[in-house]
């Protein structure tokens, strides 16, 4: 019987989505950190469980071919990059299976063809955003960096190599900054002091960045001077924010904000379009591969200029606006009413004038279209982590759009998803994976559906009043 620090030696021959390797002892899979497939190593028990274990690597007594030196002295206390210790071709083979194996084992679909995985032309200086929590060790130093896996112990962190270099300056600035006036730091058991976070923005094609202080408060002390150090640090920052948070809340931003010096936002371009990013505003993290991403989806889609598009959680309207040139009408729908806002802003800023966006959910928006006659010949959906609910499913299968372009970011939902469209008529098409966040477990993939035709009707009930139809 497995007990905790037992000490066994084992192969490790697959991967949980999360990034550790797998291993058996007793016929119990054990789950160890930093493990690649093909590494037979000595594994020690750290944690027992009804049908399955966790371990920790003790010895690596062979390594995979897949190994290689990690290049990040705290990727292994950080926890964020989980693929870093193997070849990039390792990691695109990893997260392509774990699409198929999502697809088979929980959308029950066997023999489907999945298109090669879509690699990033670049492993690191990828993301465009960062948010440094803010601390203090035990011997009052400033401690800056990320968060450790399952915890809010901070790792202090003078360099990310997933960030451009000019966040590691921004950051060092800040530190000396801070070594200067000794401003106080926020404790989140207590709910005192100011600084919580360190939260910075930058446009991959503008270059222009903005450097965000969340704090605990309307004003720091020396705020002349921490500016003048940040844009000596950094020419390139255009943007310096305060953001006041005094909430007692694991939500990094507040709601207000009062800028320091500079622009109120920042600008980048994105698919050819121009969009201004506030401190709230939703961006893609990694803007080359997102180009990449809408581009299988545009593929998709298959627009001609004679489609009504319809765009459901459309957030500030960027995979929409980006087809929007191909489209005869973007519609597109998000419940958060700032979202729509700033997608009316993002399409006027770019002279975008066929494009419509409604605030509320799916079956609002259905409805809405229902009423005025009008129907979405392809729907695009991109929802959050955790899919899309029955509902709004059985929504989208009753206004009987001729194509559904499902962009998840999550293969475990995506597979639940799929099986409950192709139950409602919509039969897989063609299934591509892409890779947006290398060196992390994350992997996103873009699904195309179509409308199975049938000769007798059929009625889909749906929570819109009304809402009912037949298929041809």
């Amino acid at each position: 019987m497995m007990k905790k620090n037992d000490l066994f030696e084992a192969a490790i021959t697959a991967m949980t989505a999360e990034g550790s390797g797998i291993c058996r002892k007793d016929g119990i899979a054990v789950f160890v950190p930093r493990t690649a497939v093909g590494d037979f190593c000595r594994v020690r028990v750290v944690k027992v469980l009804k049908n399955y274990a966790f371990g920790r690597l003790e010895e690596l007594l062979e390594p995979s071919p897949d190994r290689m030196t990690p290049d990040c002295p705290v990727c292994a206390q950080c926890g964020g990059c989980v693929y870093r210790h193997i070849t990039y071709e390792a990691e695109l083979r990893i997260k392509a299976q774990r699409v198929r194996d999502a697809l088979e084992r929980i959308g029950g679909f066997r023999d489907l063809e999945i298109q090669p995985i879509l690699a990033a032309p670049e492993r690191n200086f990828y993301r465009n955003k960062c948010q440094l929590p803010i601390g203090l060790s035990k011997d009052g130093k400033l401690q800056l960096g990320f968060y450790a896996v399952n915890s809010h112990r901070i790792v202090d962190t003078h360099t990310c190599l997933l960030q451009p270099a000019e966040f590691d300056k921004a950051a060092e600035a800040f530190r000396a900054w801070h070594a200067v006036t000794g401003e106080s730091v926020y404790d989140e058991t207590a709910h005192a002091g100011l600084l919580r976070h360190l939260y910075m923005r930058r446009g991959e094609k503008s270059g222009e960045m903005m450097v965000c202080i969340v704090a605990n408060g309307g004003a720091l002390h020396e705020e002349a001077l921490l500016v003048s150090m940040l844009r000596e640090a950094v020419p390139a920052i255009t943007s310096i924010v305060l953001n006041i948070n005094r909430e007692k809340t694991n939500v990094v931003l507040g709601k207000t904000c009062r800028t320091l010096w500079g622009k109120d936002t920042i600008s980048d371009t994105l698919c050819g379009l121009e969009f201004e990013i506030a401190p709230h505003a939703f961006y893609q993290v990694n803007r080359t591969q997102a180009e990449i991403l809408y581009g299988k989806a545009a593929e998709y889609a298959a627009l001609t200029g004679s489609e009504n598009l319809l765009d459901l959680y459309c957030g500030t309207g960027t995979i929409g606006l980006s087809m929007a040139h191909k489209a005869k009408k973007l519609i597109g729908a998000e419940i958060v009413p700032a979202a729509i806002e700033n997608a009316k802003r993002n399409a006027a800023r770019n002279h975008i004038e066929n494009a419509e966006f409604l605030c509320g959910d799916a079956a609002q928006a259905a409805k809405i279209l229902y009423d005025r006659g009008e129907k979405p010949d392809v729907i695009i959906i991109d929802p959050p982590r955790k899919g899309c609910d029955t509902a709004l499913i059985a929504t989208i299968a009753a206004m009987r759009p001729e194509r559904v372009v499902y962009v998840s970011c999550d293969p475990a939902t995506l597979a639940r998803d799929l099986k409950q469209f192709d139950e409602s008529g919509y039969k897989i098409q063609a299934v591509t994976p892409v890779d947006m966040f290398p060196c992390t477990a994350h992997v996103e993939t873009v699904v195309l559906l179509s409308r199975e035709k049938a000769d007798d009707y059929v009625r889909i009930s749906v929570h819109t009043k009304d809402l009912q139809t037949k298929t041809n």
